[in-house]
């Protein structure tokens, strides 16, 4: 058997292992336990200024200046689109196949629509592509996709540490954490480096399995090229949010925000649906404008997921005629 279709027979076993209970409902258990300690933080705050819960929601958007916030988060969306694509990319010209940067930008965005029900299964939709189009095997685009996500969360330590380091005195004790964890990233990465490029430990079977195979070959110019290919969406994005949230009655610096931002994001990489978790973080960052952090967080993530998905929608007939024509 050549290796397509070995690589046919692996994801056939995969897809007929069906997730297991907890893996379904998790979820949307985070996704309820977000939204029910809302409810409780928004409603005492609703009752504290005698109105109902409705009429204290609505506050939080009256004076908001809609245009000066579209201006705001539509090119930052569209330089998202950009950078994120170009990541892929490159991962892809680099461990899987030759291919322009016009012919991955159309199905990285159509994956944004499936993002919108798991951020792994648009990932997998890029394998499936480069799969029927280059004849590349899943398993070693999807070990690329898995390179692309843990430099996505080593971005965002880097930064979060950068932002609390800059400003220490001005966060919550809370987020002091934050370098220990760093710290601690840092000596797992150097574990999983040396292990999968045969440094250590010699002649264990985990390394040679094919979901690695990009993790094998990966130098260390490698993950510095993707993180700072993040950094310009980092950078952007603590302008644009700093900005945006003083329209909603909060006011930080940007020094400030570069620290907030990174641990945003990784609420809303968690499991559930409308970005629960980083809605929630807001609140407790906030936790003196409950009504506004939750409209402010509740507007911008979803807006950044639906306009991507919006931008998806116009790659998706050519993305469609390359995967099925």
């Amino acid at each position: 058997m050549n290796q397509t279709g070995q690589s046919t027979a692996m994801a056939r076993e995969a897809d007929a292992k069906k997730a297991k209970p907890w893996q379904r409902l998790l979820p949307l258990l985070i996704t309820l336990a977000c939204f029910a300690y809302l409810y409780n933080r928004l409603n005492h705050a609703a009752a504290a200024e005698g109105i109902g819960l409705l009429t204290y929601l609505a506050k939080s958007f009256e004076n908001v200046n809609w245009l000066y916030w579209l201006a705001l988060m539509i090119p930052y969306c569209c330089l998202y689109v950009i950078f994120d694509s170009l990541g892929v990319w490159c991962v892809i010209n680099w461990f899987n196949a030759k291919i322009r940067y016009a012919d991955i930008l159309p199905i990285r965005a159509s994956a944004y629509i499936l993002s919108l029900v798991n951020e792994q299964v648009s990932k997998g939709a890029i394998a499936v592509y480069l799969n029927r189009r280059d004849g590349v095997p899943g398993w070693e685009v999807g070990s690329s996709m898995l390179l692309i996500t843990l430099c996505e969360i080593y971005s965002l330590i880097l930064w979060a540490t950068v932002g609390v380091l800059l400003r220490w005195n001005s966060f919550q004790p809370a987020f002091h954490i934050i370098p220990w964890i760093a710290l601690g990233a840092t000596i797992f990465f150097t574990f999983v480096h040396l292990f999968f490029t045969g440094r250590i430990a010699p002649g264990i079977a985990l390394r040679d399995r094919p979901i690695f195979r990009t993790l094998r070959l990966a130098k260390l110019w490698h993950y510095g090229v993707l993180i700072a290919l993040r950094a310009p969406l980092v950078l952007v994005g603590v302008v644009v949010y700093t900005l945006a949230l003083r329209l909603f009655g909060g006011s930080v610096g940007f020094g400030e925000m570069l620290g907030i931002l990174p641990v945003i994001f990784f609420g809303a990489a968690a499991p559930g649906p409308m970005h629960s978790v980083a809605i929630l973080f807001w609140v407790l960052l906030f936790p003196d404008r409950p009504g506004q952090m939750t409209a402010f967080g509740f507007v911008m993530h979803n807006f950044f997921i639906f306009f991507n998905a919006a931008v998806g929608l116009l790659f998706l007939r050519r993305a469609t005629r390359e995967l099925f024509g």
